[in-house]
């Protein structure tokens, strides 16, 4: 396991901010890590690379116990917080040269900032001042830096916080691809992100995690994931054919020719519901599918209850 979370908590004074967590996380896996704001994340993420002494429990990256081999877990972890620190008074290279020295890279520091520039396209401003940058390309440097030591293990809070459309997709790529060989774990409340980059979903709420599923099983999971929109040629004389059909778990008529079917795997119910038609010689004028987004999802795990 690249990371192991056991029994994992963290407490400011009275108030329990990470309440005896526990995961674990392979190589190879891009993980999004969401939740509200004051739900634990950071705080987890914090703790998981050194920079956070938990309360209680354990963390081990690669093999390595957080709170007992802390410099050994660094030189494993790239980190990219939310706050992104960087010296606005440094230029580009010269602060990634200073955090190649911060991890000792010795002679292959030159080649190995000049990868990483190309990597995060920071080509066009790496002559400038991290301070004359756009905050988007300021995330370029803090994701540089963070990639800069070729860690087995990234973890990223908020990182495309402040990009534009076009720089959007180029992160999206560049973390995807480093998800292939290392374990990634970012944080967003940018739910379009986690669909896009994301195999796995680990929601925490107040402290506890209430969802670790992959972002698959997630959208599927649940008895009504969504629903089935399909209007026939004539009209029907009743529900109980389609709720007949497998998988389906409601019907709910709109008009004579049109139904709703309600549904956990949308697709296993498209397909009998096309086999229905052919069968009984019923003629489809549309067929329309409505889904369960990972939004309405984590809306729905996170809501807090009525007063």
């Amino acid at each position: 396991m690249s990371i192991t979370v056991t029994q994992l908590s963290k407490v400011y004074g009275e108030q329990r901010a990470v309440n005896d967590i526990s995961f674990s996380l392979n190589k190879g896996e891009v993980v999004g890590f969401l939740g509200p704001n004051g739900a634990g994340k950071s705080t987890t993420m914090k703790m998981i690379t050194g920079y956070l002494p938990p309360s209680g429990g354990q963390a081990t990256v690669c093999g390595f116990d957080v709170a007992a081999q802390p410099m050994e877990v660094r030189r494993r972890v790239g980190y990219l917080p939310e706050a992104n620190p960087l010296y606005f008074d440094m230029y580009v290279r010269e602060f990634l040269g200073f955090i190649a020295q911060v991890h000792q890279l010795g002679r292959n520091t030159e080649h190995r900032i000049s990868e990483v520039i190309g990597m995060t396209g920071l080509q066009p401003e790496s002559k400038k001042k991290i301070g004359a940058l756009s905050k988007g390309y300021k995330q370029r440097v803090g994701l540089a830096q963070a990639l800069l030591h070729n860690p087995e293990v990234l973890i990223l809070d908020e990182p495309t916080s402040g990009l534009d459309p076009n720089q959007l997709a180029d992160i999206r790529k560049l973390i995807s691809d480093l998800g292939r060989d290392k374990t990634v774990v970012l944080s967003t409340h940018i739910m379009q992100e986690v669909e896009a980059m994301c195999s796995r979903v680990i929601i925490i709420n107040k402290g506890n995690i209430i969802a670790d599923d992959s972002l698959e099983h997630l959208q599927q999971g649940g008895t009504e994931n969504g629903y089935i929109q399909v209007s026939f040629g004539e009209p029907l004389p009743s529900t109980e054919e389609l709720q007949q059909l497998t998988g389906v778990t409601r019907v709910k008529q709109q008009d004579a020719r049109t139904w709703q079917l309600f549904a956990g795997n949308l697709e296993e119910v498209r397909k009998n519901l096309l086999q229905f038609a052919l069968i009984s010689n019923r003629n489809i004028l549309s067929l329309q599918s409505n889904s369960q987004s990972l939004e309405s999802i984590f809306r729905e795990l996170t809501k807090q209850p009525a007063e």
